[in-house]
């Protein structure tokens, strides 16, 4: 594995955008993904070779979605340390081949969805969503699927707030260049701003029936 600027073997966000080579990626709340159109799903399974031999080669464990619009490349986070120095080399060269198997990449379209689940400050549901969708823990306060395909869930208490009553809303987190087009887009659709004190870094929305949506961009950024 590589190094950062800094000598670690991790490095943040903001880091991994300032490498060179890595323009067609952005980093979500799961970590770096890059989105390569395709014309077919032969078209974009010829991508999957050279995705597997760039994962070895840099120690790399992606996570690869196939479809016949494209292909989804991610790096996921697997613990709280941050994104493998060794992911910009990764993420470099799967930019390079795409583009020679003229897959076009589309950053724009990179997003992930997670689940937040206010709880009263003196209950612990972590655990029994846990049973119910079969996920695993993830550091101290999350649980996530095993493979990654169902949304991230992060629990967090309500402090003082009625007991028995639970809080759910849904986090979307965007590219940091794409935030406020899905901010408005959300607004012109019917939504509320319920409050903008922490922009850019995220916006907390309501849609006309008062459900809970925060449009995220702070982990594109975060150093």
């Amino acid at each position: 594995m590589g190094t950062s600027a800094n000598g670690s073997d991790w490095i943040s966000p903001a880091e991994f955008h300032r490498a060179a080579g890595v323009a067609d990626w952005r980093v979500t709340a799961t970590g770096p993904q890059a989105v390569f159109s395709a014309t077919s799903i032969a078209q974009a399974a010829d991508l999957v070779p050279p995705i597997v031999a760039a994962a070895e080669r840099f120690g790399i464990l992606p996570d690869v979605d196939l479809r016949s619009e494209g292909v989804v490349v991610r790096i996921p986070y697997r613990g709280p340390e941050g994104i493998p120095a060794a992911a910009v080399e990764f993420a470099a060269t799967v930019s390079r081949v795409a583009a020679e198997r003229l897959l076009t990449a589309d950053p724009s379209r990179a997003q992930s969805v997670g689940i937040y689940v206010a709880q009263h400050s003196r209950a612990d549901v972590r655990p029994f969503f846990m049973a119910a969708l079969g996920y695993d823990a993830f550091g101290e306060t999350d649980a996530v699927d095993p493979l990654r395909c169902g949304p991230q869930l992060a629990f967090n208490p309500i402090t003082g707030d009625a007991p028995s009553r639970g809080r759910t809303h849904l986090d979307v987190f965007v590219p940091a260049d794409q935030a406020e087009a899905r901010v408005g887009a959300a607004l012109a659709a019917g939504g509320r701003l319920v409050d903008d004190s922490h922009a850019p870094a995220w916006w907390s929305l309501a849609s006309p029936d008062n459900h809970g949506v925060d449009i995220a961009s702070w982990t594109d950024t975060f150093d």
